[in-house]
C-alpha cells in the first residue's frame, strides 16, 4: 500500500490507510529538482557581496536584476520562511553560466545545458522549497515570485491554494512520521517528497495559519542586517522605543517571546489539522518542542537547548548588543541610514556625496574617507569607538548615555573599545559567512587597524590608510615616545614615573618597529599598485588582492 514498497512495519493501521485513501502530493503539486552550476565558485555570490545595482535595480522587475538573481540553495532548519542568501549570475537568461555548462572539460558527457539546468520553465514561478540534504527534520519554505532554485534546495509548484496546503502538510508532524516510512535517511528528494499522502478538504482550516506563520518567519528573517529585505534595526524601532537601552531590549525581548509563542502555538494549531484529517490522534500529540520553532529571536532555536535558559538569555542580549554595534558601523560607511530605510551606499565606489543625495540632512553622518581606524587608545578623534559614543547619543540620546553605555558594555562582558579592536571583526566574519563586506587592514601583530568598506572601496583607498592613517599614528607614536624619554631623563621625576616611562619607551618601540615593517614592505607596494576591484567578482576573489595588508581570515577560500 506504500509507494515504492518500503518495510515500515513500524506503521499503524490509521497510518497505512491515508496511503490508500488519498492522492499523491505529487499528484497536486509539481515537485522539482533544480539546476547545477556545475562552477558555484564562478557562478555564486552571497548577496551582500556584490553592486545591488546589479541585483535590486530602482525598478525591480520579478527576479530582481540585471545579472544576479536570488538563488535558493537549501540551508539550516528553517520552516515557512528564510535562507535566502544566494544570488546567481542570471544573466541575459543564463547566458554564461548555459555556455559554461555544455562546455566544462569536467562534465564531457553534458551537451546541452538542460542536463544540468533542470526544470528552468520553472524559475521565478510562486513557490515551496526545502533543503534535500538535511541533519535534522524536513523543514519547508513558502516564497513567492522571484527565484531560481538548485539541485540542494528542491521546489514545488502549483496554485497558490495548493501550495500553501502542501508546505502546511510538509511541516506538520503527521508528513514526518509518513515520511519516514518512504524514506528513512535524512536525504529528502523530491520523488520521495511526492509520495506524501495529500488530503483535500483541508484548505479552508489553513488558510487561517499559514498567512501568519509564512509572515512571522519572514518578519523575523527581515529583522537581520543579512537580509536583503531588511530595513532598520527592531532595537531601533519607535514600536519598542523606552527611555533607556535597557528598557528598550526589554520591550524587544517581550515582543520577541510574543512572536515565538504564537508561532508556536499556530504551528501546534497545523499539526492537530493534519492529525484530525490523517485520523492519527491515537498515535501523534500536536506539540511542537521549543527549539524547534524557527525563529532566529527564539534562544531555544538559536542556540539549542543544552544549556540553562539563563545562559540562553544572555547569549541573545550580548548577540542582539552587538548586532547594534554591527548596525552603527553600517551607519558610520553609509551603507545604512537613521533617517531612511534599507540599503543607501551599496554599490561600487560610492562616495559621501552619493550618500546626501539619498540622505541630505542626516542625523547621523558617515565617514568622509571611508577609513575607519580600530586603535587600543584614544589616537585619532573619528576613531571607531569615539564614532560610537556618537551614535549612541544621536539614537538614544544623552540623559542616559552613561547608562546605556553601561548596559552594553555588560552584555558583551567588556568595555567598546576593546570589543572593538578584540572581537568586532571576527563577529563580522562569522556574520558574513567568511564574506565580509567591511575589510580591517591589520599590523602583524594587530597594533594598528583601521577598517574600510567594500563597496566604497577606491583605488587610492590603500594610499588614505597609508598617509592619513598609519603614518600620522606612527607619527603620534614617536612623539608619545619622545615624551617619555623626557620624563625618563627628567631628575625631578620619581622614580616610579621613570620606570613607567621607560617601560612605555620599550613597548613604544616595538609597536614601531612592526609598523614601519608593516608601511615599507607591505602597505606602500600596495598603496603604488592602485589595485583595482571588481564587487561581482567577490570578496573570495578580491580579498587576496591586499595580501598580508588584511587581516588574515581563516576559510575565505572554503
Amino acid at each position: 500500500n506504500i509507494p515504492g514498497c518500503p518495510i515500515a512495519y513500524w506503521l499503524s493501521d490509521e497510518a497505512v490507510t491515508t496511503f490508500k485513501a488519498n492522492a499523491q502530493l505529487g499528484e497536486v503539486v509539481a515537485l522539482k529538482s533544480g539546476m547545477s552550476t556545475t562552477n558555484n565558485e564562478r557562478f555564486l555570490r552571497n548577496w551582500y557581496e556584490v553592486p545591488q545595482s546589479n541585483f535590486r535595480p530602482e525598478e525591480e522587475r520579478a527576479g530582481f536584476g540585471p545579472k544576479w538573481f536570488p538563488y535558493i540553495k537549501g540551508g539550516s532548519f528553517r520552516k515557512w520562511y528564510g535562507n535566502l542568501d544566494f544570488v546567481v549570475n542570471w544573466k541575459d537568461d543564463g547566458a554564461e553560466l548555459k555556455n559554461f555548462v555544455e562546455n566544462n572539460p569536467r562534465d564531457p558527457k553534458t551537451k546541452h545545458w538542460s542536463r544540468r539546468i533542470f526544470n528552468s520553465e520553472y524559475f521565478f514561478q510562486e513557490m515551496l522549497a526545502w533543503s534535500r540534504i538535511s541533519t535534522g527534520p524536513l523543514s519547508v519554505r513558502r516564497y513567492g515570485t522571484g527565484m531560481i532554485f538548485s539541485d540542494a534546495s528542491n521546489g514545488g509548484f502549483g496554485d497558490a491554494a495548493s501550495l500553501n496546503n502542501a508546505t502546511c502538510l510538509l511541516n506538520s508532524k503527521p508528513a514526518r512520521t509518513l515520511l519516514e516510512a518512504i524514506s528513512p535517511t535524512l536525504n529528502y528528494y523530491s520523488g520521495d517528497i511526492e509520495k506524501i499522502p495529500f488530503k483535500l478538504g483541508t484548505s479552508d482550516a489553513i488558510d487561517g495559519v499559514i498567512p501568519n506563520l509564512e509572515g512571522l518567519s519572514r518578519s523575523d528573517w527581515d529583522a537581520y542586517e543579512t537580509s536583503w529585505d531588511f530595513t532598520t534595526l527592531p532595537l531601533l524601532s519607535p514600536d519598542h522605543r523606552a527611555g533607556t537601552l535597557e528598557a528598550t531590549y526589554a520591550r524587544l525581548r517581550a515582543q520577541w517571546q510574543s512572536m515565538t509563542d504564537e508561532m508556536q502555538r499556530l504551528e501546534e494549531e497545523n499539526n492537530h489539522i493534519f492529525i484530525d484529517a490523517y485520523g492519527l490522534q491515537d498515535e501523534l500529540t500536536p506539540e511542537v518542542p521549543i527549539e524547534e520553532i524557527t525563529l532566529t529571536c527564539n534562544p531555544a532555536y538559536r542556540y539549542g537547548v543544552k544549556g540553562s535558559e539563563a545562559d540562553r538569555e544572555t547569549r541573545l542580549r550580548a548577540d542582539t548588543l552587538a548586532e547594534f554595534l554591527s548596525y552603527a558601523v553600517g551607519c558610520m560607511f553609509g551603507r545604512y541610514s537613521l533617517d531612511e530605510p534599507g540599503l543607501i551606499l551599496a554599490n561600487q565606489g560610492e562616495t559621501l556625496e552619493d550618500y546626501l543625495k539619498r540622505v541630505p540632512e542626516p542625523s547621523f553622518l558617515p565617514d568622509d574617507d571611508n577609513v575607519i581606524p580600530i586603535l587600543d587608545g584614544d589616537w585619532f578623534a573619528d576613531d571607531i569607538t569615539e564614532r560610537f559614543r556618537k551614535f549612541l547619543r544621536v539614537t538614544f540620546g544623552d540623559e542616559h548615555f552613561a547608562e546605556n553605555l553601561r548596559f552594553i558594555e555588560e552584555a558583551l562582558g567588556k568595555d567598546i573599545r576593546k570589543y572593538f579592536t578584540r572581537d568586532f571583526y571576527g563577529d563580522h566574519v562569522k556574520r558574513y559567512k567568511k564574506r565580509p563586506i567591511y575589510w580591517m587592514f591589520s599590523s602583524p601583530k594587530g597594533s594598528f587597524n583601521a577598517l574600510i568598506y567594500m563597496h566604497r572601496y577606491r583605488p587610492d583607498t590603500v594610499s588614505v590608510v597609508l598617509n592619513d592613517y598609519l603614518r600620522e599614528y606612527i607619527r603620534k607614536l614617536e612623539a608619545h615616545r619622545e615624551q617619555q624619554e623626557r620624563v625618563q631623563a627628567d631628575p625631578a621625576a620619581s622614580a616610579s614615573a621613570q620606570t613607567k616611562a621607560a617601560r612605555e619607551i620599550e613597548a613604544t618601540a616595538k609597536i614601531l618597529a612592526e609598523l614601519e615593517a608593516y608601511e615599507r614592505d607591505v602597505l606602500y607596494p600596495l598603496a603604488t599598485q592602485r589595485v583595482e576591484i571588481d564587487l561581482d567578482d567577490g570578496v573570495k576573489a578580491n580579498y587576496p588582492k591586499f595580501g598580508a595588508a588584511l587581516k588574515p581570515i581563516k576559510g575565505l577560500s572554503d
